[in-house]
């Protein structure tokens, strides 16, 4: 079998989980000997792991009376101008390639997949990573939401990364339960878990690692942070990432009177995320509304015990983690206070946690896509 699919990021130059998440379901995909995989992203950098499928520049495919059409390769400020070209590029690409299947990931490729469905003939499947209720706290963006609607709407089928995603599909994009599935995510393993260790120090370290926007819930974990540090000043308080919250967040800091506890390292990725995972003590995602999340299971991963929202897909396949509301500060802080001062508690998570991700394999959820693929085809 031969999937077209049309992505926007992907490693090593990735932007957010949608890269990582893309990576690491092609690859377990792969080890299916039987399935091919072209994989279009609008701007390759030259630099990806094409070993186990083969990418196609969307940027290098000239399109009639254009030409090649430059993309960014990023989220510009134009950027729904950016798919369009990116649609127009896809049906040259629908034309030129055989495939069998067309999958979409997330709602910047959905006019894409749509416009190869309609060259081709061929079945479309999108993988909805999240909605644009999700990434603004439900102050939906019309023309984002247009684009979403029509894209569940063409598909023959769509996959949700969790349960919670799943109902939001239904719930308020009108779909057809039917029509809807979850493929959880997993996590890539680790080639060399031993090369990440936790370097001796006296205070102990909490991580938030992620986009500081408003659907992470960044101010949460300052909130929690403040609570820590009036029970103890042995902890210190990491806010990695990038977002435009960044300046509040800091601002925030100040105000609480924390900031010669807080830091701000900015956007990390690669071995740099699985460093400072494996040398913080606790890791926090306080997320509003959380798609999946692959951010908990890496630092579990690497043995760093895991403090979720239950606003969070992951909440649903993870069992030793801990899982608070986003909105329950006291509940954060009590948690992370009773991980960096009971060594027993830390040891239990970080050792049943690390040996429960290392079975959440991408394989699998490769296979659950795999059978969706084998429905749509025998219906065409």
């Amino acid at each position: 079998m031969k999937a077209l699919m049309f992505g926007w990021e992907f490693p090593p130059h990735i932007l957010g989980g949608l890269g990582t998440a893309s990576y690491g379901l092609t690859r377990g995909m792969a080890q299916q000997e039987d399935l091919e995989i072209a994989f279009v992203l609008p701007k390759p950098w030259g630099d990806e792991d094409q070993s186990f499928l083969r990418i196609i520049g969307a940027n290098s495919v000239p399109v009639p009376g254009r030409g090649c059409i430059e993309f960014s390769g990023r989220y510009p400020d134009n950027l729904v101008e950016e798919i369009g070209n990116y649609e127009a590029v896809a049906r040259e690409i629908a034309w030129r390639e055989d495939f069998d299947v067309i999958h979409s990931h997330d709602w910047l490729t959905y006019p894409a997949g749509i416009a190869a469905k309609y060259i081709k003939h061929k079945p479309l499947v999108i993988h909805v990573h999240a909605t644009d209720f999700d990434r603004s706290r439900g102050n939906v963006n019309p023309t984002v939401y247009a684009i979403e609607r029509r894209g569940m709407d063409e598909a023959d089928h769509i996959m949700c990364v969790s349960n919670l995603t799943r109902q939001t599909v239904i719930e308020k994009y009108g779909q057809n339960p039917d029509k809807v599935s979850t493929v959880h995510n997993a996590v890539e393993p680790l080639a060399h878990p031993e090369d990440f260790v936790k370097h001796k120090r006296k205070d102990k370290i909490v991580t938030f690692l992620g986009r500081i926007t408003m659907q992470k819930g960044p101010e949460y974990f300052v909130e929690a942070a403040a609570k820590v540090l009036e029970k103890t000043d042995g902890v210190r308080f990491v806010m990695a990432g990038s977002g435009d919250m960044m300046a509040k967040m800091i601002d925030l800091v100040a105000q609480r009177g924390i900031a010669d506890k807080f830091h701000f390292p900015g956007f990390m990725r690669g071995k740099q995320v699985q460093d400072i995972l494996a040398d913080s003590d606790v890791y926090i995602m306080p997320s509003v509304s959380e798609p999946f999340g692959i951010s908990p299971l890496e630092a579990m991963q690497v043995g760093c015990p895991s403090i979720i929202s239950h606003q969070s897909g992951c909440a649903e396949i993870l069992q030793h983690a801990i899982k608070t509301d986003y909105w329950d500060i006291d509940a954060m802080a009590d948690a992370i206070y009773a991980i960096i001062k009971y060594p027993a508690m830390y040891k239990s998570l970080h050792e049943l946690g690390q040996e429960e991700v290392n079975n959440i394999r991408w394989y699998d959820a490769g296979l659950k896509v795999r059978a969706v693929y084998d429905r749509v085809c025998g219906r065409y």
